[in-house]
């Protein structure tokens, strides 16, 4: 007697421990991102695929979403992918970087709190600017309407 192996059910279907295995579209509908970007990220190895589907399809689980929302705020701080990705190895490694976690965004916060001086002196000579102005003498722009 023989028997029939069972059906195969799709990876995407599947799962795992954290939900249901995702392809690059539904992320990227669920983020907002371009397609295009996260598969610079995978590129890059600042995101990680589970597995693949027998189609090659890169297939992702929930941890994508914390992933990209830690690349996305050191992206917009402009931390160096180089340095987005050691701090994303070092989270996946489970072994503990904390010290040199801490350091690299010890530093970022100190170049925040200098670009937020230089700013603000910018926007306290701009004001000045404005206050010491004087007039032309000429005709002003909400005059013409009437």
């Amino acid at each position: 007697m023989t028997t029939t192996p069972p059906a195969r059910a799709d990876k995407a279907q599947e799962g795992n421990a954290l939900g249901p295995l995702m392809r690059i579209g539904e992320v990227a509908h669920q983020t907002g991102l371009p397609i295009k970007t996260i598969r610079f990220y995978c590129d890059q190895g600042l995101l990680l695929s589970i597995t693949r589907t027998d189609g090659g399809f890169r297939l992702f689980d929930q941890r994508v979403f914390g992933d990209l929302a830690l690349i996305r705020t050191l992206k917009y701080l402009d931390t160096p992918l180089k340095q987005i990705h050691e701090l994303l190895q070092s989270r996946r490694s489970g072994i503990c970087h904390c010290n040199n976690v801490k350091s690299g965004l010890e530093h970022k916060i100190l170049s925040l709190e200098n670009q937020i001086k230089d700013l603000t002196t910018m926007r306290n000579d701009l004001q000045a600017l404005i206050q010491s102005w004087q007039n032309c003498g000429g005709i002003q722009q909400n005059s013409i309407a009437n």
